[in-house]
């Protein structure tokens, strides 16, 4: 997850763990629980709250931390010898439970055109066991509506489905009234779940027609599509980069204002015309 234009935490904290248990949520996520003493104490907002996330490689014998002393974290992780230093990527957070420091970290299952699973994290969350460890370093939050909005519009294919959803649940039990959107794309319609959202909040699932669609092309369609934009509103745009930065460019030709727009290129697909990761 990378922010276009919103800071990270300033005082970044390393939270150790061990996985509790990995399992299938639908069809394309798995889900990943996290359990700790550590995590008693993580400062979970809700909404879109990121983190960082570290494990061992599986050439590795054992899990490695990295140093967290402050924001400069990526300085001694990256001197770190190759091989110790552990895997890193950055998630949502799917769902917490502080009194049993429990964390649920849900992951896309991407495959290659022969069907095998790809990509270091999914790879990892379908097998790894109970007891392995790992970390995390709180990032905070991306998700910026202003106390003004009227209207929230969010926009996502299926990497920012768990910020989706927190979000949603997060809104839920906000006082303040707003309509509420979602345009979210899915790979299929079973992997479409319950959402927990404000009462009158319209979500639109948008499962690929084409299987080897680059993921947040009918997402974009969507949005694209939707030219009655409430410029006193707010949106929030991520998933792959091209849907992040074009449904940005969209919006704001429509007519909403720039500093009323989160958006964030989560992954760079390679299949885009002219494009390599």
């Amino acid at each position: 997850m990378s922010s276009s234009e919103r800071p990270s935490r300033r005082d970044p904290r390393l939270f150790r763990a061990t996985v509790a248990s990995s399992t299938r949520l639908t069809p394309n996520m798995q889900r990943v629980t996290v359990r700790g003493d550590d995590l008693r104490a993580f400062p979970w907002r809700g909404y879109d709250h990121w983190f960082r996330l570290f494990f061992r490689y599986p050439h590795q014998d054992r899990f490695h931390a990295p140093e967290v002393q402050a924001e400069t974290w990526w300085k001694p992780y990256l001197a770190m010898p190759d091989e110790v230093r552990p895997y890193c990527a950055n998630y949502t957070v799917a769902d917490f439970r502080a009194e049993p420091g429990e964390l649920d970290i849900d992951v896309v299952v991407h495959r290659g055109a022969d069907g095998q699973i790809e990509g270091g994290v999914a790879v990892w969350a379908c097998a790894v066991e109970a007891g392995e460890e790992m970390a995390l370093l709180d990032q905070g939050l991306l998700y910026d509506a202003p106390a003004d909005a009227r209207s929230v519009l969010l926009v996502a294919d299926e990497s920012g489905l768990p910020a989706v959803a927190g979000i949603l649940r997060s809104l839920a039990g906000d006082p303040a009234p707003r309509a509420v959107r979602v345009l979210q794309e899915v790979p299929t319609d079973a992997d479409r779940r319950d959402l927990t959202a404000p009462p009158g909040t319209r979500v639109d699932w948008i499962p690929r027609a084409d299987p080897h669609a680059v993921p947040g092309t009918a997402a974009l369609a969507a949005l694209r599509a939707h030219v009655d934009v409430d410029p006193h509103g707010y949106a929030f745009v991520v998933g792959e980069q091209l849907l992040a930065a074009e449904g940005r460019r969209h919006l704001h030709r429509a007519g909403l204002p720039k500093d009323r727009i989160t958006f964030s290129g989560f992954w760079k697909s390679d299949r885009h015309a002219g494009s390599r990761s």
